[in-house]
């Protein structure tokens, strides 16, 4: 079977070696399907500001990874867009639809480094992620936090001296780099991103051919877990620059939200209907919003 009249399906992601792995993947994916692909690299501003440890916030946040990447599905230039699913701003294009997401690998955030009953008191802990810092800062109020961007290896070459930096275990895992980790984080205590450790692939909504092509390589249980998270997430809005997680484990979304008031941490029993558990996700998140204050 081959997609689009014998053309491959031409793949936009970044050129990141990660980015460049999780397109890989769902490259292999379609060709046991029979369906070969190629990959199509796009600088993104998410991109070109990880010299300049630029904060996320401070650029856009949600969508800085994904812009351009959805502008060569636009354009012609590529037939569909693969994402980290947590970059993946909830207002989706009008033009464009998520086709699939893969088959989620670990969402769990872990330390590197150190654990954290070894970092001494006011040990630094390097990362870009405002929901990570909130979450550590929980437990440990004497850490001291500085920004980290980059690649996977910039990273990894950028652990504070007697300190640890934050990572997605997925990350690692995609790169063969699991054996950096000191300590994986309990979901439900450091709850992860909204879609962190799955890839989605989106590409134009009238685009039958390559729908059908990458439902090849949807995971029906990532999907669902994934849009639910989405859901949640969409109620408070994409700009939203809070720390905020929520994550799927089996049958419950675990959700957390920090604001002026403090920190919220709330579960959700899913039914397995998706529009309704889409809902009562948004009520979720509309009841945590003004709880914890957050404008």
């Amino acid at each position: 079977m081959s997609s689009r009249d014998g053309a491959p399906l031409r793949l936009a992601t970044r050129s990141s070696p990660q980015a460049t792995a999780q397109a890989n993947a769902i490259c292999a994916r379609l060709a046991d399907a029979g369906i070969a692909a190629e990959l199509v690299f796009v600088d993104t501003e998410g991109d070109r500001t990880q010299a300049a440890q630029v904060p996320l916030h401070s650029i856009g946040g949600l969508g800085v990874f994904t812009r351009e990447i959805q502008t060569a599905v636009l354009d012609g230039r590529a037939d569909a867009a693969v994402h980290s699913a947590k970059d993946l701003p909830t207002d989706t294009h009008p033009e464009l639809c998520i086709a699939a997401i893969g088959a989620r690998r670990d969402a769990r955030d872990a330390l590197i480094g150190a654990r954290r009953d070894t970092l001494a008191d006011g040990a630094t802990v390097a990362t870009g992620s405002v929901r990570r810092r909130a979450q550590l800062h929980e437990v440990r109020p004497d850490l001291h936090f500085v920004e980290l961007r980059g690649n996977i290896g910039t990273r990894l070459d950028r652990i504070p001296d007697g300190g640890a930096i934050v990572m997605a275990v997925a990350a690692l895992q995609i790169l063969e780099l699991s054996d950096r980790i000191d300590e994986i984080l309990d979901p439900k205590d450091f709850v992860p991103a909204v879609g962190q450790g799955a890839v989605a692939v989106e590409c134009r909504a009238d685009d039958h051919a390559t729908r059908a092509a990458l439902a090849t390589v949807n995971d029906p249980g990532t999907y669902d877990a994934v849009s639910v998270e989405r859901a949640w997430l969409r109620e408070l809005g994409s700009g939203c620059s809070s720390p905020v997680g929520a994550h799927v484990i089996g049958a419950t979304l675990w959700a957390f939200l920090a604001g002026d008031a403090g920190v919220q941490r709330r579960q959700l029993d899913l039914v397995g209907d998706a529009s309704a558990d889409h809902a009562a996700a948004a009520e979720l998140a509309r009841a945590m919003r003004d709880a914890a204050m957050v404008r």
